[in-house]
């Protein structure tokens, strides 16, 4: 039994959300990301027993809808049929289904009995006219989300398969859940969402106990539980009903359309797309209040909802629309009533439109510091962004770090199709099968030519492990605020290409992985920025910690990257004594040895140098790179010129 949507402490943003998809699914769907055990997948699965149930042609596979004769599937219009009232679809694809699950694929049981080449429709066709939910959306395998986009432009699938070609409507409202701090989604994928909602656990502490209180009666009792809130269900389900009535009669006054192009324009969102969503949004709030005219609060509740996502932003930016620029916007709305001329020459001039967003945090002030010799730098302003794949000059072994590639694999993976493969290390039976039966239905045989091959598509996850100096030294000539600037700036890359990143930094006696391997971009971002410098330089204990990171990883299929920005003037033993440099040595040496690519950014610029970065980086089998005048545009200028894409 589901757990009753209007049962929800809280999250009303989440529920309003919802709820104009509910009654209008043109509005695109919603994208739901919050942190695990906010009720992201609870609120969406409850959702659907609130909605008024759907007419369709009695027993059809595609949910035809009887009223619109040209949306009905070719089985449908050669019936004689009746009508029959079911529930809204409620779909969930799970990240493991292969493609075919999805689309559609060949029916092997209409081939067995029937003799016949048919097609099955996949979760796409139970899906028209209902809800498509994705739990974890941000993993969802690239070959899946291309589907998803291909169908959610046109609103047709198309399945081909042996042969036969068979196309269908496929409209349905897109639920999706994620928790940013596993990764995020590809722009296009994340336009294709009307809204979006970051939810957060309640802070009130009555809040929280209600949910608890809930929770348990809920799971105690399911079904009185459900009893005891019906009539708020029903509520809910009648306030749907009545806003999809209304929702055509709905009106929004020319000047506010003026307002919403331009709340875009002002707030940097370039999608059209978030316009178009904006004017739904806007509708269906004044029709879910039981108004006919949209007002000017109806579409600052819409921005809020729509733009948030779709804004244009630095990686490291919080998703969020700034409420001064949003209020001051909305105060300089003109009358609903106004005319388009009016509008224009009421807007904010350009040297307003043009402060959205000019001032970087970064640049804020100079940094503090603290009584105990221990300083927090702030972190030069960056502007090249190095492509990260290197070459090792000691056992030339290219490594290329980026996006995680779909690597074919038979052994290991997501399974995607089966293709032909007389000598299959891994048999798609269904296929194999099916080739057979379509060969000779009558007297068949399973011989050579038939064998087909589970094509499986794996991750070969990439990880950019920094280790970073934060000793003492780091603080002349405010080195670090360039260190920080170039990690940001490769770790900008990072973010582009979706690849994990770990933070190491070495102070005082200790290294400490300051962040774990992580997909979140902005917890990085966060753990640099407030990375203190001062003390000694433990560096064989950084060496050490790398070392152990790497090994976990070969449980993880991911392939690392060593990223060391230090002048290597190590002067803390590892405990039980001995020489640190010599103990740096040995562990770079073992690492070579296990070839783990490395890149030693060398950030000594003292008037006598050691060179120890030099010998580090060569114990490595690593590049190094000496740079007179350590800067972030330096660093990354450099590291784009010697490393390859």
């Amino acid at each position: 039994m589901t757990y009753p949507f209007s049962a929800l402490v809280a999250q009303q943003k989440l529920k309003q959300a919802l709820l104009l998809c509910a009654v209008n699914p043109g509005i695109g769907g919603v994208l739901i990301r919050g942190e695990k055990g906010t009720a992201k997948s609870t609120a969406a699965r409850g959702l659907a027993d609130i909605m008024p149930p759907i007419p369709r042609v009695a027993g059809s596979r595609f949910n035809c809808p009887p009223e619109e004769p040209l949306d009905l599937c070719e089985a449908c219009q050669q019936l004689d049929w009746q009508v029959e009232d079911v529930a809204v679809p409620f779909v969930n694809l799970p990240l493991g289904a292969t493609e075919d699950r999805v689309v559609g694929s060949l029916d092997l049981e209409g081939v067995l009995v029937e003799r016949k080449k048919k097609l099955q429709p996949g979760l796409l066709a139970t899906a028209h006219r209902g809800i498509l939910y994705i739990d974890e959306v941000n993993l969802l395998p690239d070959h899946l989300v291309d589907v998803l986009l291909d169908v959610a432009a046109m609103g047709v699938n198309t399945i081909q398969r042996e042969g036969l070609s068979m196309s269908h409507p496929a409209r349905f409202t897109l639920i999706g859940t994620m928790n940013p701090e596993e990764g995020n989604l590809r722009p296009q994928f994340l336009d294709r969402f009307g809204l979006m909602v970051d939810v957060d656990a309640p802070r009130d502490v009555a809040e929280r106990t209600e949910v608890v209180r809930r929770r348990i009666a809920f799971d105690s009792d399911p079904t009185a539980f459900a009893a005891k809130w019906a009539d708020q269900q029903q509520a809910l389900h009648n306030q749907i009903q009545k806003a999809r009535k209304l929702l055509p009669s709905v009106t929004l006054a020319d000047g506010l359309l003026t307002l919403i192009s331009q709340l875009c324009t002002e707030l940097n969102v370039t999608s059209l797309r978030a316009d178009i969503v904006m004017y739904k949004t806007a509708l269906t709030l004044a029709a879910l209040a039981g108004r006919t005219d949209v007002t000017a609060d109806d579409i600052r509740q819409a921005a809020e909802l729509a733009l948030v996502h779709r804004q244009r932003k630095k990686p490291f930016e919080e998703s969020r629309l700034p409420d001064n620029k949003l209020d001051e916007l909305m105060q300089q709305a003109p009358p609903p009533n106004q005319s388009q001329t009016e509008n224009e020459s009421n807007q904010p001039s350009e040297t307003t439109q043009n402060s959205v967003g000019d001032s970087p945090a970064e640049s804020d002030g100079e940094p503090a510091e603290s009584p105990q010799q221990e300083q927090v730098f702030g972190v030069m302003p960056l502007s090249v962004v190095a492509p990260i794949s290197i070459e090792s000059n000691t056992f030339r072994q290219q490594v290329p770090v980026g996006r995680r590639s779909p690597v074919m694999n038979p052994q290991r993976g997501t399974t995607i199709r089966a293709v032909p493969d007389k000598s299959p290390t891994n048999v798609a039976i269904s296929a194999t099968v099916q080739h057979a039966l379509l060969r000779d239905a009558d007297d068949w045989g399973i011989i050579r030519d038939d064998l087909h091959q589970n094509l499986r598509i794996g991750k070969t996850g990439n990880l950019i492990l920094f280790v970073v100096d934060a000793s003492g030294s780091m603080a002349a000539s405010r080195r670090m605020e360039a260190v920080k600037g170039s990690v940001l700036s490769l770790l900008t890359n990072a973010y582009q290409r979706r690849d994990s990143v770990g933070v190491i930094a070495f102070r005082g006696v200790e290294a400490q992985l300051l962040l774990e391997p992580t997909h979140s971009i902005e917890l990085a971002e966060q753990a640099m920025r407030n990375l203190p410098t001062g003390g000694r330089t433990p560096l064989p204990h950084a060496l050490q910690l790398a070392s152990q990171v790497v090994s976990h990883l070969k449980h993880q299929d991911l392939q690392p990257l060593l990223i060391i920005l230090s002048d290597g003037k190590a002067n803390v033993a590892l405990p039980g004594g001995g020489d640190a440099w010599q103990q740096t040595l040995g562990i770079a040496d073992q690492l070579r040895e296990r070839q783990i690519p490395a890149l030693v950014l060398d950030t000594d610029n003292d008037y006598l140098r050691l060179g120890r970065a030099a010998d580090l980086a060569k114990a490595l089998g690593a590049d190094c790179l000496s740079l007179d005048e350590l800067s972030a545009e330096t660093i990354t200028q450099t590291v784009s010129g010697r490393i390859r894409v």
